[in-house]
């Protein structure tokens, strides 16, 4: 069995152990508070790995159904999550017509409003000068 220890004639080896050990201990000590990081860190490795590698034709052949299948999943909640909101926005009374309505009445306010703030100021200056 080889002789693992380091001996003080190599200060650099002793310096690099204290280093390596200090780097486990944070290492730990990290993974045990926060776990879910460490997860989440792997589970981005592991699709960065995977979004790199070649697809072999198996997985291809494998995989294709469950990704339509998942396509099509996705596309049903998307469908679904819209109508369920345009149900409740027609329920509220706001609808896209009733949008353009309020639009348009907003902007008619801003331009009266902007017509008299300007026709003050005029009258304003006017009395000013006289």
């Amino acid at each position: 069995m080889p002789d693992t220890t380091i001996h003080s004639d190599h200060p650099q080896l002793h310096d690099a152990a204290d280093r390596a050990r200090e780097a486990a201990t944070q290492a730990r000590q990290s993974i045990e508070s926060n776990p879910l990081a460490v997860v989440a860190g792997g589970l981005a490795v592991g699709a960065i790995a995977g979004a790199l590698l070649p697809r072999s034709s198996k997985e291809k052949e494998l995989l294709a159904p469950l990704g339509r299948q998942l396509g099509e999943r996705a596309r049903a909640a998307v469908s679904a999550a819209r109508e369920a909101g345009k149900t409740e926005l027609d329920q509220l009374g706001i609808s896209k017509g009733a949008a353009k309505d309020q639009a348009r009445g907003l902007a008619d306010g801003l331009v009266k409003a902007l017509s008299s703030a300007g026709s003050a100021a005029a009258k304003s200056a006017a009395k000013r000068n006289a």
